[in-house]
């Protein structure tokens, strides 16, 4: 019987903690891009968007006015 439970409750206990520490590493990087126009730049750039500085500084307006904490 424990053989069954004892890895089951662990897996469940790995995704939660998993979970929590990736909302925690989103919420850092999601900071640094409000103070880092650079990379708030390059991130656009990998997702396929050129941005000119008008929309660059339009989407760190949007950034500040959201808080991610």
């Amino acid at each position: 019987m424990a053989d069954v439970i004892i890895p089951i409750v662990t897996l469940i206990v790995g995704l939660i903690i998993g979970f929590f520490v990736g909302v925690f590493y989103l919420r850092k990087q999601l900071e640094k891009m409000q103070n880092n126009p650079d990379m708030l730049k390059e991130m656009a750039k990998k997702m396929g968007y050129n941005v000119n500085n008008q929309q660059m500084n339009q989407m760190q307006k949007m950034m500040k006015n959201k808080k991610f904490r």
